[in-house]
């Protein structure tokens, strides 16, 4: 049971690292050309800090997901892990719509329902397995945090 474990968690972080390294690959050159040019909050982090932090959230996520699809069961199970996916999708297109298209008004929108579904996550996680539910909850205190920033972001720009 405890290699089955183990073989979901490293499989789930390795999906949630390798799709957030292509996210980021995609738009690297626009972080150094377009996002350095915006107006961003004093407390804007320095950018050295994301790489780290989404690095820590990404494998807690991804042990978060193993947990629900090892411990999970039935119906139950498939709706937490598609609410998973899909709050993942989210998360990923925000990268590319934010650096890549430029597009901070869409960016909030996306980051905004992010929370949301990440709340909702949460919560089914709680119904099947608690650890994997506090896991994603430094996930929803960044995104949170990055919410109000691409705010700020939008409104001085």
């Amino acid at each position: 049971m405890f290699k089955s474990l183990l073989f979901k968690i490293l499989i789930s972080c390795f999906v949630c690292l390798a799709l957030s390294v292509l996210s980021g690959v995609s738009v690297a050159n626009q972080v150094v050309d377009w996002y350095s040019t915006i107006n961003k909050p004093t407390w804007n982090p320095p950018s050295y800090v994301f790489a780290p932090v989404w690095t820590i959230l990404y494998i807690l996520i991804g042990i978060a997901g193993a947990r629900i699809w090892h411990f999970g069961e039935g119906a139950l199970r498939k709706q937490a892990l598609l609410l998973f996916i899909i709050q993942l999708i989210l998360n990923y297109s925000w990268t590319p719509i934010f650096f890549g298209l430029h597009n901070i008004s869409l960016s909030l929108v996306v980051i905004l329902t992010l929370v949301f579904l990440i709340i909702l996550t949460i919560r089914l996680f709680m119904k099947i397995d608690r650890p994997a539910a506090y896991l994603l909850i430094p996930y929803l205190i960044w995104v949170t945090f990055a919410s109000y920033l691409n705010y700020s972001i939008f409104m001085l720009n």
